[in-house]
């Protein structure tokens, strides 16, 4: 294999960015596909908890190539910080990260809106985090969106920018005075421009090259299947496409370009902001599973919820995204219950439902079936090898590759790349 996309199985924080980073190590490229800085990447560097937003974590690795694509909203004050970051740790950016110059890109006004939309209370309250993703996409899909190419060169740049004004003037002269808003942007785009430019690319052209010169290409995507703008749980979603299909027109490449698909789920369920949660617990197993997976989200800080493993969702995505292969994380966080739970079907108004329901009212009513095994019944951090795992958590994996029809080839059991181990018979992803 030469191309695979790692996604998110669930509604995001599945640890994909551990996943991204142990798997880097054997790629050449690695690509980032849709979303924005409202997702975060949480990696163990020197020893200590690190965070990415936008820059690939495979950056972290010198000589590989990192790209933000078409599919990506780029906010360039946060990417400038992030690059700031890396760079005062001694990572070398310059030469081997790159910016689609199709990608939209994320102006103070979004943000602003974004806060004035979430607080509205006509409005369905979706959680986001204000960082002006979803209007940023809004104008992209209206055709009114300033693009990366756009924004460098500054006479479309200023064209664009008035335009944008003067529609959002009704809507943004309530929270701020425009003028000023306006000379603040003109300010930022002379300074941020000049910094973008040396990074701004044809993306597309470079992976069709790397590609035939069967290069080792890792596509990565933000947030989950769940979370998706088509298959989620509409209309609490992110205003993209995490699903693999994403990665074809988020990055500019035929489908055909994909050689596998490896899906990220984690071995209990967490959830961040509004929407439907069918296994969500509200008791102290909830707040065991927190605290010992320490899921406080890594943008915003906000606890996640969290609940037991949800098969539904798994089939859901397994079928979705065409997952033949998954690596389950934070199995180790299961450490210490006595009994374990797995959601094998949905029960609303009588019926058992076994499929992902499309409406948001059985999505909300719905009540988990359960399924009940024993704890892990032993210590599961630290094992280095899948058959010195306790029985009974050999048992749970092979209890979910029967529920969600796609085999488990790696487990997680730390937040270190190295604490990660094969399941069984070693699978070369690359």
């Amino acid at each position: 294999m030469s191309t695979l996309v790692v996604l998110g199985t669930q509604w995001g924080d599945e640890g994909k960015g551990k996943v991204v980073h142990y798997l880097a190590a054997k790629a050449d490229y690695i690509v980032r596909y849709q979303g924005g800085n409202n997702a975060g990447h949480t990696l163990i560097y020197e020893n200590k908890p690190f965070v990415l937003h936008l820059i690939p974590s495979g950056i972290l690795f010198p000589k590989k190539v990192c790209m933000i694509t078409n599919g990506v909203v780029v906010d360039p004050k946060a990417l400038k910080e992030e690059i700031d970051v890396l760079k005062k740790k001694k990572i070398p950016i310059d030469g081997r990260f790159f910016v689609s110059e199709r990608a939209h890109v994320i102006l103070p006004y979004h943000k602003l809106i974004d806060g004035m939309l979430e607080s509205d209370t006509t409005q369905t309250k979706i959680g986001t985090t204000k960082k002006g993703i979803g209007p940023c996409y809004t104008d992209k899909v209206r055709r009114v969106g300033i693009r990366v190419i756009d924004y460098i060169d500054k006479e479309i740049f200023l064209e664009l920018l008035d335009q944008n004004l003067k529609e959002k003037e009704n809507m943004l002269k309530r929270v701020c005075d425009i003028k000023k808003l306006r000379a603040e942007i003109i300010k930022d785009q002379a300074v941020l421009s000049k910094f973008l430019k040396k990074y701004v690319a044809d993306t597309s052209v470079m992976i069709a090259d790397a590609i035939a010169k069967k290069k080792k290409v890792l596509f990565e995507s933000a947030q989950g299947t769940m979370l998706d703008l088509d298959y989620g749980t509409y209309p609490f979603v992110t205003s993209s496409n995490p699903t693999s299909g994403g990665a074809s027109t988020g990055v500019g490449m035929g489908p055909s370009n994909v050689d596998a698909v490896l899906g990220v789920v984690k071995a209990y369920t967490t959830r961040v902001g509004e929407g439907p949660f069918p296994t969500e617990l509200f008791d102290k197993t909830g707040q065991f599973l927190r605290e010992k997976g320490q899921e406080f989200g890594a943008t915003t800080g906000r606890p996640r919820r969290c609940g037991w493993f949800d098969a539904v969702v798994l089939r859901h995505s397994v079928r979705v995204n065409g997952i033949k292969h998954l690596i389950l994380t934070k199995l180790d966080c299961l450490e210490g219950l006595d009994k374990i739970k797995i959601c094998v079907a949905y029960k609303y108004k009588g019926k058992i439902l076994k499929d992902f329901p499309a409406s948001r009212i059985v999505q909300r009513d719905c009540k988990p079936v359960y399924e009940e095994m024993p704890g892990l019944n032993g210590v599961v951090r630290g094992v280095t090898k899948f058959e010195k795992l306790p029985s009974n958590a050999k048992k749970y994996i092979k209890r979910l590759e029967q529920l969600v029809g796609a085999k488990i080839d790696l487990v997680s059991l730390g937040r270190k790349r190295e604490e990660t181990i094969p399941a069984g018979k070693k699978v070369k992803l690359f």
